[in-house]
């Protein structure tokens, strides 16, 4: 039986790897070495997925440059010292499953490209991607222009891609691309508020997602 999907665009932080604490944390001991006033842990989980500057931005509307800069300075600086994420359970084994099955995967992130590459390579799968975009060298979802970029180099069409992710940012920018999208409820944002952007399912644990492929592909072919 064909697969319905050929290419699988993976989210990496809160769908890959279990990195909200450490984000959080970084994000705030940025702020307090910056001078500012602290953020909670909720204002800082609803800007996981952005790209730096949205999050920031978001964090504080009218940020002035220099201010901007120092806070990225200082929460890159917390967050490369000592980078605690590990992969949700499962991730490798579910990888490895698509990856032998004949799945093209790739990875669309808020994170910028050194960040990308050093957790690609700490992860240990970096083996399994054969495409990845950054919010430092295209734009920043929700925009398309990121899922858009890695269906066009691997000449996939938008109808044979699938979006795992964790944010409505991410299920927003599937929405704009044209592309489908596949929740998972563990991460940043909570299940309602996926829910609203129509993905095809909302899944508890990624370990679902093999089967959760197979169902779709009969239910599909019916």
């Amino acid at each position: 039986m064909p697969k319905v999907f050929d290419l699988i665009v993976f989210d990496w932080d809160g769908t890959l790897m279990d990195s909200e604490a450490h984000i959080i944390n970084s994000m705030q001991c940025a702020f307090d070495d910056a001078g500012m006033e602290s953020v909670s842990d909720g204002r800082v989980r609803n800007i996981i997925g952005l790209g730096m500057r949205e999050a920031v931005e978001t964090l504080l509307p009218g940020i002035n440059n220099d201010t901007y800069e120092s806070i990225v300075d200082r929460y890159r600086y917390h967050f490369f010292a000592d980078d605690s994420s590990e992969p949700f359970d499962g991730v490798g084994e579910v990888l490895e499953n698509l990856y032998d099955l004949g799945y093209l995967l790739a990875v669309a992130t808020g994170k910028g490209r050194r960040g990308m590459d050093r957790a690609l390579k700490s992860s240990g799968f970096e083996k399994y991607f054969i495409e990845s975009r950054c919010a430092d060298e295209t734009c920043s979802k929700p925009d398309p222009q990121m899922l858009n970029e890695i269906v066009e180099v691997l000449e996939v069409p938008h109808n044979k891609a699938l979006m795992v992710g964790d944010t409505e940012y991410d299920l927003e920018m599937a929405n704009a691309a044209g592309i489908a999208s596949l929740a998972v409820e563990y991460g940043a944002h909570e299940r309602d508020r996926l829910l609203e952007c129509n993905p095809l399912g909302c899944l508890t644990s990624i370990q679902e997602l093999p089967e959760w492929l197979q169902r779709h592909t009969k239910k599909y072919y019916q």
